[in-house]
Order: structure tokens, then C-alpha cells, then sequence
């Protein structure tokens, strides 16, 4: 093993701190017999146990080694394998060092273990191989990244030569990217002493757009603004505004699970971390996806200045602003930042209608988003088809349930309850008295005739 690590090339940045390098040195002294046995042992069921420990994060399965192995090549970002993220698959000499280094790699996944599991005792190796994974909820790992590695994995096991390993891997690259923007569909920002890192979301809200019950201008706007940068076309920063509950975080959600085939992914990122929004973008500017920058519930108190440094991003500097990023934000303020008369108090006249600077500083931030989405509350009408839809989703309501929500619960939720929601003396009620029938389920079967019988509207008969 050791022997065929030492022949990577490309990929022989792997650390010696990896498994796989620490696995090879432990091979190397093995072959030198200078080592002691309990301590070979002990070194190697160190790695097995990381190797047990990625397979719970990741929710690998079936063959451990292999799996391992593939993840590595996922994730390894080098000269290779970014450049074959942004335009696939290419003639170069570069393929040459990338074949004899894949070479390697299936010569690892079928790499026979029996040898120094005989000699030393052990069969942790053979037992990595035939690994059946305990059950877990899809919460507990990264459910996405675990598909892929183990899609991939089979694959690659399979592949008759390093001619298919090479197309396997660079068609991988190109379709899903490389590294752990490649894998996973959302990140929030980490700074540390060594500089500022993307983490990843790995449990992210399933919700889609469908999922999502009214609002369907609103939706399509936002689908449309997003398609469009997806497809390299004109396409805006958007904000996000409204009522608080109405869907706008949930609908912002959605694009992820949407696009992300289509290689869109998203950096949540909060109000004290935007002095790392530069640094962010350096990040991911040349990376082979399109990155929705998120910031939820976005406002700001009047003395807060924290609004100066998301101006700048927006606006740009000497360098151009990448067009692989925008910037999509919800806010209950459409103006995103508190307003005071104070802000007015250098008006020259009493009468001049001229805003003071301040407020127009102010003002110009949610300017820098050309898309701008009301998301008010609903009315009665759209009230009433919200509920309707989802107790008929959910399967969870009786009918009289209903009937209770989308009347009398209904106008209680708007403050009309003593106009509305229920058939009593002085509310104004709408209602038809229809011909009587065994079940609402028969009703389809007495189309054509005429059932009703009487219409009230607004408490009289029509």
C-alpha cells in the first residue's frame, strides 16, 4: 500500500494526518518488521476507527474502503480536478499524472488485505468490506453526500480499466463539482484563526415551492429571477418582504432543493458576520456553481452601521462583482432599516420636501435589491383556499374540522368574528341550502342536475 500511495501525484496532497497516509505509513513499518506487533495493531484499528466515525457522519455502507477511497477523490480539490469542475472532461497533458494517479486509486479498491490480516491477527479489513450500517434517521448524516459517494463507489469498483475510472471521475466532477460545495447544498460561514471557512448545512429544510400554499405571483417572480441566473442571464438581488409567518424564508428554502441539480447552492450568513462577506465571495467566486448569498430576517436599528459593509459588497469596488452570486433577503421592514424624524432634521425648509442625507443612505440599501417581493397577509378568499389545501394535503381533518376553519376559526384569525365565520342572528353569512344527499362522496355522481335549492348572500336571500 504504501508503495502505491507514494505514486500519487495529483492527489498525493492528501496529509499525513489523512487515513489513508497514516494507513500507508503503518504498511511501510509492517514491511520493516522493526515495529511491534501490538503497536501495528493499535495504529491500525486508530484509522479503522476513523474510518467507522466517517461512515456514521456520511451514512456510507457495504464496503467502507471503497467508499472512503471515493469520498477522497470527491473532495480533493487540486489543479485537476477544479479545472475539470468548470469545463469537463478535455484533452491535455494533465490526464496523463490524473489516469496513472486513478490507476493507483483502483489498484486501492481492490487492494487485498488478506496478507497482513493473517499476520498480525486481525480481520478489521475484511469486516470494512462486508459492512452492514445500523439504522439511523436521515437527520443523523448527511443523507445527500451518502447517495452520491455510494452511487459513485459502485461505479468505480466496476470500472474494467483506468480509461473508465478517468471518464467516471471527470464526469463526476463536471455534473456535481468538487469538494464539499460539490456535495452539499447549503453552508454557513465559520471564522477562526486561520481565516474565514464555508461549513456545511447537512440537514437542510425539504420544503419546495410547491409546498408552499398561495403566493403564487410571488413564487413564480422568485423562480423566474433564479432561472435566470442559473441560465448565465440578467438577474437581481432580491428582497424578501412582508408580514411575519407568510412563507418568505421557507420560499427562499426551496431553491436549494429546486436548483441544486442544476448547480445552485447557498451561504446563510448573519448580520455580525458581514465584515466576512468579501472574503466569502473571493471564496467562491471561480468556483463552478451559482451561490445564493441568504440573509433571513434582515433589519437594522438605526444606530447600527453593520448595513455600510452590505452596501459595499452589493455595490462593488474596483473589481467587478462576480456574476456567479447574488443576494436574496427577507425582512418584515421593506425599507430594511428604522426610520426617525431625527433623520429628517437637516430639511432646509420647513416645508421642503428634500429627505435629509441620512435618509437617503438609509433608503438606498434596499434599493440595491431589484427584486422586491411583497409578501402580505392573506386575505379572506386566500385565507380560506390556505387551509382548505393543506387539511386536504394532510388528510388529518374531519370534514366538520373543515368547516370550522375555514369559517368561524377563519374569522376569528381576522377579528370579524362578530360579523362572520357562523350561521347566527345579525353575522352576515354566505351559504347555499342544497336538495338533501346520502354523502358529499356522491356528489359527482348528480352532476348535470340541479341541487340547489336556495343562496343567501351576506345573510339574504338571492
Amino acid at each position: 500500500m504504501d508503495q502505491l500511495v507514494s505514486r500519487l501525484l495529483l492527489y498525493g496532497d492528501l496529509g499525513e494526518e489523512s487515513i489513508l497516509g497514516k494507513l500507508a505509513g503503518i504498511f511501510q513499518e509492517w514491511k520493516g518488521s522493526a515495529t511491534p506487533r501490538q503497536v501495528l495493531v493499535r495504529g491500525i484499528y486508530d484509522q479503522v476507527k476513523r474510518l467507522l466515525d466517517l461512515a456514521t457522519d456520511y451514512g456510507f455502507d457495504e464496503d467502507l474502503w471503497q467508499n472512503y477511497l471515493t469520498f477522497l477523490l470527491m473532495t480533493n480539490e487540486n489543479s485537476f480536478s477544479l479545472i475539470t469542475e468548470r469545463v469537463g472532461e478535455l484533452d491535455g497533458t494533465v490526464n496523463h499524472f490524473a489516469k496513472s494517479d486513478f490507476g493507483v486509486f483502483r489498484a486501492l479498491f481492490h487492494y487485498d488485505f488478506s496478507v497482513i490480516e493473517r499476520d498480525l491477527g486481525i480481520d478489521c479489513f475484511t469486516t470494512l468490506r462486508n459492512y452492514k450500517a445500523i439504522y439511523k434517521h436521515e437527520r443523523r448524516y448527511n443523507k445527500n453526500v451518502s447517495e452520491k459517494v455510494r452511487a459513485l463507489s459502485q461505479k468505480l469498483a466496476a470500472a474494467p480499466d483506468e480509461e473508465r475510472f478517468f471518464h467516471l471521475v471527470t464526469e463526476h466532477y463536471k455534473q456535481y463539482g468538487v469538494g464539499l460545495i460539490g456535495l452539499n447544498k447549503a453552508f454557513r460561514i465559520q471564522s477562526g484563526p486561520h481565516g474565514v471557512g464555508l461549513i456545511p448545512i447537512y440537514n437542510t429544510d425539504k420544503v419546495m415551492l410547491k409546498d408552499l400554499v398561495g403566493y403564487e405571483s410571488q413564487k413564480e417572480q422568485l423562480r423566474a429571477n433564479t432561472e435566470a441566473f442559473l441560465a448565465g442571464r440578467s438577474a437581481n438581488n432580491a428582497l424578501l418582504y412582508g408580514d411575519a409567518g407568510t412563507g418568505k424564508s421557507s420560499s427562499v428554502k426551496a431553491l436549494i432543493n429546486e436548483y441544486y441539480d442544476q448547480g445552485l447552492r447557498m451561504i446563510e450568513i448573519y448580520k455580525h458576520q458581514f465584515r466576512d462577506l468579501s472574503a466569502v465571495i473571493a471564496m467562491v467566486k471561480n468556483r463552478n456553481y451559482r451561490f445564493i448569498i441568504f440573509i433571513d430576517d434582515l433589519s437594522f436599528e438605526e444606530n447600527e452601521v453593520e448595513y455600510k459593509f452590505l452596501k459595499a459588497v452589493i455595490e462593488g469596488g474596483v473589481e467587478t462583482k462576480p456574476d456567479n452570486i447574488l443576494l436574496y433577503a427577507t425582512s418584515n421592514r421593506r425599507n430594511l432599516i428604522r426610520e426617525t424624524w431625527k433623520d429628517r432634521a437637516d430639511m432646509e425648509h420647513d416645508n421642503d420636501v428634500h429627505h435629509s442625507d441620512t435618509l437617503e443612505e438609509k433608503l438606498s440599501l434596499s434599493a440595491r435589491f431589484g427584486v422586491r417581493i411583497n409578501y402580505s397577509i392573506p386575505n379572506r378568499n386566500q385565507f380560506k383556499d390556505i387551509v382548505l389545501t393543506l387539511a386536504k394535503r394532510q388528510g388529518l381533518m374531519l370534514p366538520e374540522e373543515v368547516i370550522n376553519a375555514t369559517t368561524i376559526n377563519s374569522a376569528y384569525a381576522m377579528g370579524v368574528e362578530e360579523e362572520l365565520g357562523s350561521i347566527a342572528v345579525g353575522k352576515k353569512a354566505n351559504f347555499y341550502i342544497t336538495t338533501p344527499i346520502t354523502g358529499i362522496e356522491y356528489l359527482p355522481y348528480a352532476y348535470g342536475t340541479d341541487l340547489v335549492e336556495a343562496v343567501f348572500l351576506n345573510g339574504e336571500q338571492i
